[in-house]
């Protein structure tokens, strides 16, 4: 599939990081069971059926869907997965490292002591491996040529968040379901977009004239693909911890945010306090690139196929 570069659309979105706010809300979901079956049977109700049931909030958050374009969910995306990138990269080079469950006392990412966890040193080595591997993919969608063109450079992060355990290991498990969130939301807005360019609704309707349906088929794949990756990455965050059971949840949740680029519950909100100094010490994203192949290890896969 050849994508087209959007440089007009690109260099406008990366000027813009909007609206904070505090990242580590959580959000419940509890009786599920309960209301599943009224919530699959409001999912497959027409569309122009549904409009006037929804709730103000339910509007507003379909409002900021409808304003996310195809750039603006890959540039969320890549921003997402370089923060992860240059977080799991400093884990590996960090005090954190020498925890009795990473490569123990005066051990390294490279060198796990007698009294570490090599499993668990490779959990992490495997998941900067496949945070790397998805921004180079969602680079290539916006048409960037190098890591160095990418939107932010540089991330912040609380004070000891690489220092020890419990910290590092909190932070884990809130960015990754934020990454999750953000993914969930992209595959319901691509699927949408496809929708919309198959029932030829473009003149009223947002439409991206760039993609054709099958096309953003392909987009939603490639997200639920990158979604369970890091569901993975959630989950053994949980067994470093030894956090029991580590698959603790029937159904993986949006974690509060309801669009990916726009609105006030947007992940890129979401992501804000991780571009802003006042978080804590700044990390290169450029230091953990350049460096990464003395801590990584191989992983094997690529996308699915179009």
């Amino acid at each position: 599939m050849d994508f087209t570069a959007l440089p007009d659309e690109f260099n406008r979105i990366r000027q813009q990081l909007v609206n904070r706010r505090n990242f580590m809300q959580r959000t419940g979901m509890a009786g599920l069971a309960a209301v599943a079956a009224p919530l699959l049977a409001g999912a497959l109700t027409p569309l122009s059926a549904r409009a006037e049931q929804d709730s103000p909030a339910e509007a507003a958050e379909e409002a900021a869907q409808a304003k996310d374009t195809v750039a603006e969910i890959a540039t969320a995306a890549l921003i997402a997965e370089d923060l992860a990138t240059t977080f799991y990269y400093n884990g590996l080079v960090g005090a954190v490292i020498q925890d009795p469950n990473l490569a123990g006392p005066g051990g390294s990412a490279d060198h796990v002591s007698s009294t570490g966890n090599v499993g668990n040193v490779n959990y992490i080595q495997a998941a900067l491996t496949e945070e790397i591997s998805h921004a180079n993919l969602l680079r290539s969608l916006l048409g960037i040529s190098k890591s160095s063109g990418d939107p932010v450079q540089t991330f912040y992060f609380p004070a000891g968040s690489f220092d020890t355990l419990a910290p590092f290991i909190g932070l884990l498990d809130a960015l990754e379901n934020a990454f999750i969130g953000a993914y969930l939301n992209a595959i319901q807005e691509f699927a949408h977009m496809a929708a919309i360019v198959r029932e030829k609704k473009s003149k009223h309707e947002w439409c991206d004239p760039k993609y054709s349906a099958e096309e953003l088929d392909y987009l939603a794949k490639v997200s639920a693909s990158i979604m369970g990756i890091e569901c993975e990455h959630r989950v053994l965050g949980r067994v470093i911890s030894n956090s029991n059971p580590a698959n603790n949840r029937n159904y993986e949740t949006n974690d509060g945010i309801t669009a990916v680029y726009n609105g006030k519950n947007s992940a890129v909100v979401a992501l804000t306090p991780f571009l802003t100094s006042s978080t804590g010490p700044g990390y290169s994203l450029q230091t953990a690139l350049a460096n990464q192949s003395s801590v990584s290890i191989p992983v094997s896969g690529a996308p699915p196929a179009y």
